[in-house]
């Protein structure tokens, strides 16, 4: 067994789960024990959903950390995921910070140490006047965050390694840091996913395990791959993650394709053979 192996684990959405019986029938198949579990469920149907913890238990399968995602966000384009995604949007703000505070508490209640999401596309420069109204409400949620005794990781891609390291410096909350995904790099063409890992380094307490081509397309979406098949250089990322003094947890996301159960497998069976 290599050293990636106890810390692997997957995102719960991956898998498209309409139930908990079939989120860990689901889990099963793809050899793994540990999950990213999707909040929302949780919050928007309790009746169905407040059984996971106890049927985790029960199958020997981990709850590990948590996810949650904003209102109205629309990923058809990399334009209309810019102007809904996150907490950017006013419109939505209001029934993101409800939900928010009820995720903390579901998160918390799950004994949970950390919590991910999109935080929306960050403006590089501080003169923007959405950079001020961000930095206020990512606060809001860190703090809010804060007093469940939870961290928060903020997911990569929709903005550069060094625009996403500088909001950081300045929303300057001790439980913030980052989800690093590196396909994410590659989907929104924002850089080289090794670069960016080395620079948000200090800052990463989670990451996924995706993999991407960059579009041949400037403007559009890259193309969500099979891990292992894409453009991620995999023994480079693991030997920077080793680098970097990251021994934290690793989930297996497949956000595309229709066989997630089999790419999954597919990705999991690619790094364990991996000499790491």
């Amino acid at each position: 067994m290599n050293t990636i192996t106890p810390r692997l684990g997957v995102c719960s959405w991956s898998l498209q789960p309409e139930t908990p019986e079939d989120l860990l029938a689901k889990v099963r198949q793809t050899g793994l024990r540990r999950i990213l579990l999707a909040l929302d469920p949780l919050r928007e149907q309790p009746s169905v959903w407040n059984s996971i913890e106890e049927l985790a238990r029960q199958q020997g399968v981990e709850l590990v950390s948590g996810m949650l995602t904003c209102v109205g966000e629309d990923y058809s384009t990399l334009e209309s995921i810019r102007r809904t995604g996150g907490v950017v949007p006013d419109h939505t703000w209001e029934e993101n910070w409800k939900n928010f505070q009820i995720g903390a508490e579901i998160a918390a209640r799950l004994k949970f140490k950390l919590v991910m999401f999109h935080a929306g596309f960050l403006p590089h420069d501080e003169k923007d006047p959405a950079f001020g109204k961000l930095l206020e409400r990512l606060r809001k949620i860190a703090q809010m965050f804060a007093k469940h005794g939870l961290e928060v990781a903020f997911e990569t891609g929709q903005e550069t390694a060094g625009a996403l390291l500088a909001f950081l410096k300045r929303l300057a909350c001790p439980n913030v840091g980052v989800n690093f995904d590196p396909a994410n790099m590659i989907l929104y063409n924002n850089g080289n996913p090794i670069e960016a890992l080395r620079l948000l380094g200090p800052h990463v307490k989670q990451c996924h395990l995706k993999d991407a081509k960059v579009t041949k397309v400037p403007g559009t979406w890259g193309e969500e791959v099979v891990l292992g098949t894409g453009e991620v250089n995999w023994p480079e990322f693991f030997n920077t993650l080793k680098a970097i003094g990251f021994n934290g947890n690793l989930f297996i996301e497949r956000e595309a394709g229709n066989q997630r159960v089999a790419d999954v497998r597919a990705a999991r069976e690619y790094v364990e053979k991996m000499n790491i």
